[in-house]
C-alpha cells in the first residue's frame, strides 16, 4: 500500500466535513427562511396553541416581528412551558439548557488547549485537515502531551458531576410541588393505584376496603376490572360506525347542497321559481333532490372476508345500515351492562370446602373478576404509602402496583395478566429486543461502512472506481447518505419496540414510553455510535491491518478516533438541518390542507385536523437527544472539535423545543409523569461518561512510544481510577436521588388534599363492573343522593335526545366542579355512551331534520357547532358537543 493512497484516504475526512456543512447549512438558511416568511400566515400551523376553541387550552399569541422572532424566542421565559404543558415537557426544555451549560466552558477550554497541543509541531504522518486535531494525531515522539488530554478528561468529569447534582435537585423540587399542586393533587390521578395479581381471596370491593383501610384517610373507591369478553369489540363496532354514519350523513348534505345549486341555476334560466325554504317543502326537496341511488352506499363483506372488496359483497344503504348497526351494538351493550349490573361479585368465601379461597370457588359468572384493581384513597399521601408497602404475604401477589394512573393512560387489554405470565412475558420481550439488537447491527454496520467509502475503495479493486469520483460527491456519499440512512432505519424501530412493551404485558401508556426510552437508547448507543465507530475506524484502518498485522495496537489508537467524522456529519444533521425543518414542519404544513381537502368531509374530521392536540413520543424524543450527549462526550476529548458543534447544536435544540412546547404542542396532564423521563436520561448522561472513559482508557494503553513499548501508561492508570470514581458517583446519585424520583415523602403530607370523609356504604357502584348498578339507578330515578352515587344523564343539552336510564347506557360516576361526566376507571364499554353523530347545519335545513330521522332508531345526533355552506364545505365553530367523554 503506497503512502500516496493512504494520505489519500484519510485526507477524505475535511472534504467529507465541508460538505456536510455546506449542504447543511444551505438546508439550514433556506428552512429558516421559509419559516420567518410563512410563520405570520398560518398560525394555525405555527401557532396551534394559540387558535384551540377550548379557552382552557388557549395560549397568547408569539407576539414578534418578522425578523426580530428568534431575539424574541430567545428572550421568553423557558419556565412558561411548565405552566403550558406541565412537568416533562419543561424538564426536557431544562435538560437542553443543561447541556449547553455543560458543554460551553468544555468547547472554550478544548479548543483553547486541545487543538494546538494535537496539531501544533505534532502531526502524525499523512495527517491533514481535521485529523490534525484528533487524538491520534500526538506523534510517537510527543507523547508527553496526552497529560494535557488526562488533566482535562478529569476536569470536565466533575464539571459534568456538579452539573448532574445541581440538575438532580432541582428535578427533585419541581417533582414534588407539582405532586402536592392542588390543580394536581385533588385529581383521581394523584390518589389512584393500579394494582395487579390480585389472588381471588380479595376480587372484592370489601375485601380491598378492608385490606387498605389501615392507610390514612381509607379508601374513597375500588374499582374491579372484569373479563368483558365480547363487549369491547362490540363497543369499538359501534365507534365505528357512529363514524361512518357521520361521513354518510355528511355526504347526503354536500349532495344535496350540489344538486340545489344546479336546481337553483336551470329555474332561474327557465324563469321558474325557486323552491320554497318551509319545513313541509324542505322534506319534499331532500327526496326529490338526493334520490336514492345517489345516496352514499357501501358493500359489506363477503362471507369471512373481515373488510370489503368492490363489486363484491351485498350493497347496501349507507345511513340505513349505520343506523341499524348502531342500534344493534347498543342493544347487545345495554344487554351486557344490565348482566354486569344484575350479576355483581359476591364476597369470596371456601365453597368448595378444601381449605383455602381461590378463583375454583366463585360461581361461573358471564363477566368473570380480572386479577387487576384501581383503588382510590381519600389521602394522596395513601396511595404513595400504597405502592410503596409490602401487600401480600405471597410471593408475586399484589407485587406490581402503579401510581399516578388515569383512565386514559390505561391499556384496558393488559389488566388480566397474572403475575407468572407477566414475567415470562417479559423475559420474551427482552429477548427478542436483544435479538433484535444482534440482527439490526447488518444493515447499520453496512451505514457505517458507507461513512468511510474512500478507505474502502483503496482496498477493495472492485470499488475502485469510487476514488476516482470527484471528492464533493465523495463528500455527499460520506458525509450526507449514512446520517439520513441511519435516521430512516431508527424511525422503524419504535413501531417493533412499543409492540414488545405492549407484549410484556405495560399496563399505562406513560409506562411503555419509559420501557420505550431505555429500549430505544440502548439501540441508539449500540447501533448509531458503537457498531458505527468500529466499523468506521476498522475499514479505515484495515489496509495497514492486512499488511502489517504487528501493528494492530497503534493502528486502531490512531484510526478508531477518524470515526468522529461521520459523527461531526451527524450533529451537523441535527442541529441545522433538523432545527431547520422543526421549525418549518413542511411536511405538516402540506399535510394539514391536504387533509382539510381529501379527509375534512366531516365536522369531526374537520375539528381533529384543525384543533386536535399534537403532542410528542418521549420514548424516542428524549434518546434522540441523549444520543447527541454520549457522541459528545465520547468524543469531547478524542476530537474536541465536536465539542464547539455540540454545544450549538442543543442552544438550537432549546429555541426550537421551547418554541414547540409554548406554541404548539399540547400535552395532557393525563399522560404526564410528573418528569419521570429526566432522572432516566441523567442516566444516559451516565453512559455517555462511561463510554468516553472507557475509549480513552483503551486509547492511552494502546499508544506507544518510539521503541515501540507503551507511551502512556500512567494515563491509562489515572483513567481506570476515573471510571471507579465515576461509578462511585453514580451510585451516590442514584442512592441518594432514587427514593425521591417517585414517591411523595411524609414531610409534605400536610401539603396535599384530601378528600372529605369517605361514606362507608358498601352498596357503592363497581365501575368495572357495574356491581349493583341496577339498585343505583333506582335511586337515580327518585332523586339526587348526598353520596357519591352513579346517576344516569337526562340532560337534553343541545337538542340531543338522550336514551332513557334503563338502557345502562351514558351512565357516569361523578360530576366534576364543571359540570363535566367523571366516568373514573370504569372500562369504556362497560360504561360510555354512544358517540353523538354530528352532522353539520346546512341552508336547507336537511341537517336538522337527520337529527329527527336518526332519533327513532334510537341514535343520538346533533348539528350544534358545525355548519355546511352552500358549496357542501364544513366549518366548525366549537367542539362536538360529547367532547369530554371521549
Amino acid at each position: 500500500m503506497s503512502g500516496v493512497d493512504q494520505k489519500t484516504a484519510t485526507s477524505a475526512t475535511t472534504a467529507t466535513f465541508v460538505t456536510a456543512l455546506v449542504f447543511n447549512a444551505a438546508v439550514f438558511g433556506i428552512e429558516i427562511g421559509l419559516f420567518t416568511v410563512l410563520r405570520p400566515y398560518f398560525k394555525q400551523i405555527y401557532e396551534r396553541r394559540t387558535r384551540v376553541l377550548v379557552e382552557k387550552d388557549r395560549v397568547k399569541p408569539f407576539e414578534a416581528g418578522l425578523l426580530t422572532w428568534p431575539i424574541a424566542l430567545f428572550k421568553t421565559d423557558y419556565r412558561d412551558v411548565q405552566q403550558v404543558n406541565g412537568p416533562d415537557a419543561y424538564l426536557f426544555v431544562r435538560f437542553l439548557r443543561m447541556m449547553i451549560r455543560v458543554l460551553l466552558p468544555i468547547w472554550f477550554i478544548s479548543w483553547i488547549v486541545l487543538m494546538p497541543v494535537t496539531s501544533v509541531n505534532n502531526s502524525s504522518a499523512n495527517s491533514t485537515g481535521l485529523d490534525r486535531f484528533i487524538f491520534g494525531n500526538v506523534s510517537r515522539d510527543h507523547q508527553a502531551r496526552y497529560g494535557a488530554h488526562i488533566i482535562l478528561a478529569y476536569l470536565f468529569t466533575f464539571w459534568i458531576y456538579w452539573n448532574i447534582k445541581r440538575e438532580m435537585q432541582h428535578f427533585t423540587t419541581v417533582r414534588q410541588l407539582h405532586l402536592i399542586n392542588p390543580a394536581h393533587s385533588r385529581s383521581v390521578q394523584a390518589n389512584t393505584i393500579l394494582v395487579t395479581g390480585i389472588p381471588a381471596r380479595h376480587l372484592s370491593e370489601p375485601e380491598l376496603r378492608q385490606l387498605y383501610s389501615h392507610l390514612p384517610g381509607g379508601v374513597k373507591k375500588v374499582w374491579l376490572n372484569r373479563d368483558l369478553k365480547e363487549l369491547p369489540s362490540i363497543y369499538d363496532r359501534r365507534l365505528a360506525a357512529c363514524g361512518k354514519l357521520e361521513s354518510a350523513e355528511t355526504s347526503l348534505l354536500s349532495t344535496a347542497a350540489k344538486l340545489r345549486r344546479k336546481a337553483l341555476k336551470k329555474a332561474n334560466g327557465t324563469g321558474d321559481p325557486s323552491p320554497s325554504a318551509d319545513s313541509e317543502r324542505n322534506v319534499t326537496l331532500a327526496e326529490r333532490l338526493v334520490p336514492r341511488d345517489k345516496r352514499p352506499s357501501h358493500r359489506l363483506p363477503a362471507g369471512f372476508m373481515p373488510f370489503s372488496l368492490p363489486f363484491i359483497g351485498e350493497k347496501v344503504d349507507t345511513i340505513d345500515w349505520c343506523r341499524q348497526e348502531i342500534s344493534t351494538a347498543t342493544g347487545l351493550l345495554t344487554k351486557g351492562r344490565q348482566t354486569l349490573a344484575d350479576r355483581g361479585l359476591s364476597l369470596p368465601e371456601d365453597a368448595n370446602r378444601d381449605g383455602k379461597v381461590d378463583k375454583n370457588d366463585r360461581a361461573k359468572q358471564t363477566y368473570p373478576p380480572l386479577t387487576s384493581a384501581f383503588v382510590t384513597f381519600n389521602q394522596q399521601i395513601a396511595a404513595h404509602l400504597a405502592v410503596n408497602a409490602l401487600t401480600h404475604h405471597e410471593p408475586y401477589c399484589m407485587a406490581d402496583r402503579y401510581l399516578e394512573v388515569s383512565p386514559p393512560d390505561v391499556i384496558w387489554g393488559n389488566l388480566g395478566l397474572n403475575p407468572y405470565e407477566k414475567r415470562i412475558r417479559m423475559v420474551i420481550s427482552y429477548s427478542a429486543t436483544a435479538a433484535l439488537i444482534i440482527f439490526w447491527s447488518i444493515p447499520v454496520a453496512f451505514v457505517g461502512i458507507i461513512s468511510n467509502i474512500k478507505g474502502l475503495c483503496v482496498r477493495e479493486s472492485w470499488l475502485a472506481w469510487l476514488c476516482k469520483l470527484p471528492n464533493p460527491v465523495i463528500g455527499i456519499i460520506q458525509g450526507i447518505l449514512p446520517p439520513v440512512l441511519l435516521a430512516v432505519l431508527m424511525m422503524l424501530l419504535p413501531i417493533v419496540l412499543r409492540l414488545l412493551g405492549r407484549f410484556e404485558g405495560i399496563p399505562t401508556r406513560t409506562g411503555l414510553e419509559l420501557s420505550l426510552m431505555t429500549r430505544f437508547f440502548i439501540f441508539q448507543v449500540i447501533h448509531s455510535f458503537l457498531i458505527v465507530t468500529l466499523s468506521s475506524g476498522i475499514v479505515a484502518a484495515l489496509p495497514s491491518l492486512l499488511s502489517n498485522p504487528s501493528s494492530i495496537p497503534s493502528l486502531l489508537a490512531t484510526y478508531l478516533p477518524e470515526a468522529s467524522t461521520f459523527f461531526l456529519t451527524y450533529i451537523l444533521l441535527q442541529g441545522l438541518s433538523g432545527v431547520a425543518g422543526g421549525f418549518l414542519n413542511a411536511v405538516a404544513l402540506i399535510l394539514y390542507y391536504v387533509k382539510l381537502f381529501i379527509l375534512g368531509s366531516t365536522p369531526r374530521s374537520v375539528y381533529n385536523i384543525k384543533y386536535a392536540q399534537t403532542t410528542v413520543a418521549w420514548g424516542t424524543l428524549f434518546p434522540s437527544v441523549t444520543l447527541l450527549v454520549v457522541i459528545t462526550f465520547a468524543y469531547s476529548i478524542i476530537s474536541p472539535v465536536i465539542n464547539g458543534l455540540a454545544c450549538f447544536t442543543f442552544f438550537l435544540f432549546y429555541l426550537l423545543y421551547k418554541y414547540l412546547f409554548l406554541y404548539q404542542y399540547t400535552q395532557p396532564p393525563s399522560a404526564d409523569t410528573g418528569g419521570l423521563f429526566f432522572p432516566k436520561a441523567i442516566q444516559h448522561v451516565f453512559v455517555g461518561m462511561y463510554v468516553q472513559q472507557l475509549c480513552l482508557c483503551a486509547l492511552f494503553f494502546l499508544a506507544q512510544d518510539p521503541n515501540g513499548k507503551p507511551g502512556a501508561l500512567p494515563e491509562g492508570v489515572l483513567m481506570i481510577v476515573l471510571i471507579f470514581l465515576t461509578a462511585g458517583y453514580h451510585t451516590i446519585i442514584n442512592s441518594s436521588f432514587g427514593p425521591l424520583t417517585k414517591a411523595l415523602p411524609l414531610s409534605l403530607a400536610h401539603k396535599t388534599f384530601r378528600h372529605p370523609a369517605p361514606s362507608l356504604d358498601l352498596r357503592d357502584v363497581d365501575g368495572g363492573a357495574g356491581s349493583n348498578r341496577k339498585e343505583t339507578v333506582e335511586e337515580i330515578e327518585e332523586g339526587p343522593s348526598p353520596t357519591d352515587k352513579p346517576r344516569a344523564s337526562s340532560s337534553n343539552e343541545s337538542g340531543v335526545e338522550h336514551a332513557p336510564h334503563s338502557d345502562y347506557d351514558d351512565v357516569f360516576f361523578a360530576r366534576g366542579p364543571d359540570g363535566t361526566e367523571d366516568y373514573g376507571f370504569a372500562q369504556p364499554a362497560a360504561s360510555r355512551p354512544q358517540p353523538i353523530v354530528w352532522i353539520p347545519d346546512d341552508s336547507l335545513g336537511l341537517g336538522r331534520e337527520e337529527v329527527q330521522a336518526n332519533k327513532e332508531p334510537g341514535v343520538k345526533a346533533t348539528t350544534q357547532n358545525a355548519k355546511m355552506d352552500e358549496h357542501g364545505k364544513v366549518d366548525v365553530t366549537g367542539p362536538s358537543v360529547d367532547f369530554a367523554k371521549f
